[in-house]
């Protein structure tokens, strides 16, 4: 009889384990608990009746290294490399990107001229900066935080503007409590082994050849994609996956949340509700505070650790117009937190994925209702996401399970009026208030490793917050437990 492995938790991180599992030359029997009544977990995606899609969660995929070619040979598996909308390199979405200080957009620096000359709003050229990081030895501690490390290798304004903005974006936190070593880890050992971060990414480090691309990552270089989207949104992703693994043996359940996990006669004992599964291994892709509360009093020292780990709330507000245009192209802006740390930055999601928009036409709609028909007949669609609260959401709007909706509708209207001179009242406004967890100390997985647990943790808070990240997290502990690493993406034969 082969072995059970549960899953916890539908994420993309989930499903990609599950996906992984089935695909296996011996499968085990795989088992997924979601405690929600749907599986995607953040991959969630809204679809108007004139078919406009917005996002609520990751809005684009990067299909660069390695991560990258594995994410698109699982689309293209999973039948929905037809499907995909992809942003060249030459792109403004990929192209520009601004910051939003003393009241004005400025294009963050790019090519020689953003080093040689100061470029608003630094003060300095970043020539200076660089030259910095080249002659700053490394450090010596063994770890601190991203603004700290920033600080000491290239200045207090790359810290407080660049630094603190890109963990805003990215983390939804604050850079001045998130590990460096944790949330970029490339370049904490681009410093280590080369002295100089700059040097360190520029430099080769040697290892083993990359492994032949597949069909769809060598067509993403060659037309040098720098994002990709799927046509009916990034959920389309984890629907697909349900589709592919639930013929294939594994057993999907909705609203089954997880209420406690212990070890009996070396097996797991998974407590549910209203029934118990057992199972040789369990694959947690739980938000790290979701799994500290489920764990056995044994394991008491990694749900501390767990537990210490508080997630970010983050306000997503998709926001339609009609008939206005944005007075600058690109991908979007950040706000640092000195300017304003209640809003983390707006995404200019038509300028990427236009065919989101959705046909022209229809009634004007009832705000804040996804789903209504929004607009005036034949004028074309502009789609934001304004992204409020994350480490400041409290401080900021108070209990996020409390914070008045009208409250943040009004914030991101307020945002887009004052930093884009959009009109005050959007033709559609849809709020979701999602969760994020920063990624947790290594501490953590050398705990299981000496423990010997047949437990691995997978997802964004522990291998990093992109869906790359997400997918690649799960197919290496997929091959931990079966003591080989699954089939690798097989490059097709050349046309």
């Amino acid at each position: 009889m082969p072995p059970t492995v549960a899953v916890v938790g539908g994420g993309i991180s989930g499903l990609a384990a599950c996906y992984h599992l089935v695909r296996a030359p011996r499968p085990p029997k795989v088992v997924l608990l979601e405690a929600s009544g749907r599986f995607g977990g953040w991959l969630q995606s809204s679809r108007t009746p004139e078919g406009a899609v917005f996002e609520h969660g990751p809005r684009g995929v990067r299909p660069a290294g390695a991560a990258g070619a594995e994410t698109l040979h699982m689309v293209s598996e999973l039948g929905l490399a037809g499907d995909i909308l992809a942003v060249p390199g030459d792109h403004p979405a990929s192209r520009n990107r601004f910051l939003y200080r003393g009241g004005t957009l400025h294009p963050l620096p790019s090519g020689l001229g953003g080093l040689l000359r100061a470029v608003p709003p630094f003060s300095r050229a970043l020539l200076w900066s660089a030259v910095r990081d080249l002659l700053t030895p490394p450090g010596t501690e063994p770890d601190e935080s991203a603004h700290a490390f920033a600080q000491r290798r290239f200045g207090p304004e790359v810290a407080e503007l660049a630094v603190d903005s890109l963990c805003r974006g990215v983390f939804a936190g604050d850079s001045r409590a998130l590990s460096v070593r944790s949330c970029f880890p490339a370049l904490f050992q681009a410093e280590r082994q080369r002295g100089s971060v700059l040097l360190g990414l520029a430099l080769p480090h040697g290892g083993r050849g990359a492994a032949p691309a597949p069909a769809l990552a060598r067509r993403a270089r060659a037309e040098r994609w720098s994002q990709w989207s799927l046509r009916g949104g990034m959920e389309s992703l984890a629907r697909a996956l349900v589709a592919f693994v639930s013929p294939r043996g594994a057993e999907l359940r909705c609203h089954a949340p997880l209420t406690h996990l212990r070890r009996h006669r070396g097996r797991w004992q998974l407590t549910l509700p209203d029934s118990t599964v057992t199972a040789d291994h369990v694959i947690s892709a739980l938000p790290a505070a979701a799994l500290a509360r489920a764990l056995p009093a044994d394991a008491e020292p990694l749900a501390r650790e767990l537990g210490a780990i508080s997630a970010a709330s983050v306000a997503v507000v998709n926001l339609q117009y009609r008939g206005v245009a944005l007075p600058v192209t690109g991908f979007g802006h950040l706000v640092p937190s000195s300017e304003d740390p209640a809003l983390l930055g707006i995404v200019y999601d038509s300028v990427a994925f236009p065919e989101h928009d959705g046909t022209p036409g229809g009634t004007p709609g009832t705000e804040g209702t996804p789903g209504t028909p929004g607009g005036t007949p034949g004028t074309p669609s502009l789609r934001l996401t304004v992204m409020l609260g994350g480490s400041w959401f409290r401080q900021s709007f108070g209990e996020p399970s409390a914070a008045p909706p009208e409250l943040l509708l009004s914030r991101a209207r307020a945002a887009a009026r004052d930093h884009l001179g959009l009109p005050g009242t959007p033709t559609r406004a849809i709020l979701r208030v999602q969760q994020l967890s920063p990624l947790s100390p290594e501490r953590i997985q050398r705990f299981l490793q000496e423990q010997a647990l047949p437990l691995s943790l997978v997802g964004a808070s522990y291998g990093g917050v992109s869906v790359n990240d997400c997918i690649a997290s799960a197919r290496a502990a997929v091959g931990r437990i079966l003591g080989s690493p699954p089939d690798p993406p097989a490059p097709n034969p050349p046309a």
